[in-house]
């Protein structure tokens, strides 16, 4: 529809297609990344993301660990910044393809040799990466917030490197949520109404 209404920035620009998509495509990356600080930093949005750091497990699953509710509103917040973006339609699918083969990726319960592994880094987020996200230390918890691009860690300062514990030393998940009971779905669905749990 916004492309019929020509509605958005990339559809005022009057660019070729190619590179709308490709532009469209890194901007929605760029997006997801600040949507992703956001629900780390405003205390109602973290309720509904901490779902996805309760996990004890770093694995592919997590990639898939997110309360009903804040895909819902992840899924409101993107069609917004297609609207505004005026992102090709093309673009929007190649977009969330991405997004989701990543989110599997670099939720990977993998090794990779390191200098793979550091080189990759500069192109994509990798496992090794995105783990130091799930430390249950808060200023470690507060970085490497990328999905598919590591570039937007690295340009605005929340890039890590690594965990101050090492990999093999890290404590994933959080605090407040250590327990089974805890890790049951129903208690899952219900955790964004406790309070018990500080932001990091």
């Amino acid at each position: 529809m916004a492309n019929e209404q020509a509605w958005g920035l990339l559809n005022l620009a009057n660019l070729p297609v190619w590179l709308s998509v490709l532009l469209g495509t890194i901007a929605l990356d760029l997006a997801i990344y600040f949507q992703h600080r956001i629900f780390h930093a405003v205390p109602w949005l973290w309720r509904l993301h901490r779902m996805h750091h309760a996990d004890l497990e770093f694995d592919v699953t997590t990639g898939l660990r997110f309360h009903p509710l804040e895909i819902v509103l992840s899924m409101a917040i993107k069609i917004t910044v297609v609207v505004a973006l005026g992102a090709p339609a093309i673009a929007v699918l190649i977009f969330e393809v991405i997004l989701n083969a990543t989110s599997m990726f670099n939720h990977g319960n993998v090794r990779l040799p390191q200098g793979l592994e550091q080189k990759l880094r500069r192109l994509v987020v990798t496992p090794d990466m995105h783990r130091v996200h799930h430390s249950i230390v808060p200023e470690e918890t507060n970085s490497n917030f990328g999905f598919n691009l590591p570039w937007w860690d690295r340009f605005f300062g929340t890039y890590r490197d690594k965990p101050a514990a090492g990999h093999i030393g890290m404590v994933i998940g959080i605090e407040d949520f250590r327990e089974p009971r805890d890790l049951r779905l129903d208690q899952m669905l219900i955790q964004p109404f406790r309070s018990t749990y500080r932001r990091p």
